[in-house]
């Protein structure tokens, strides 16, 4: 597995579990997509499309991969 599919697996388990990170705001975007929680975004990110936008194609694919094999290991 990519350390970056781990990465955004425990971003998003910190937000669930304390509503907060110190990720990047790339590893925030992408936790908020996996959680279906857009009021995780960055501030900064009002809107979803915009926010997803900011993600390169291959985060995007962790997202959807995410999503697919893995949301198991969402606390």
């Amino acid at each position: 597995m990519a350390w970056q599919i781990d990465k955004i697996i425990n971003v998003a388990n910190q937000l669930n579990n304390t509503g907060s990170t110190g990720a990047s705001t790339g590893e925030r975007i992408a936790a908020a997509f996996v959680l279906n929680r857009m009021d995780y975004l960055p501030d900064s990110y009002s809107d979803a499309v915009e926010a997803w936008e900011r993600l390169d194609p291959q985060w995007q694919y962790y997202v959807k991969r995410i999503k697919r094999d893995f949301m198991h290991r969402i606390e």
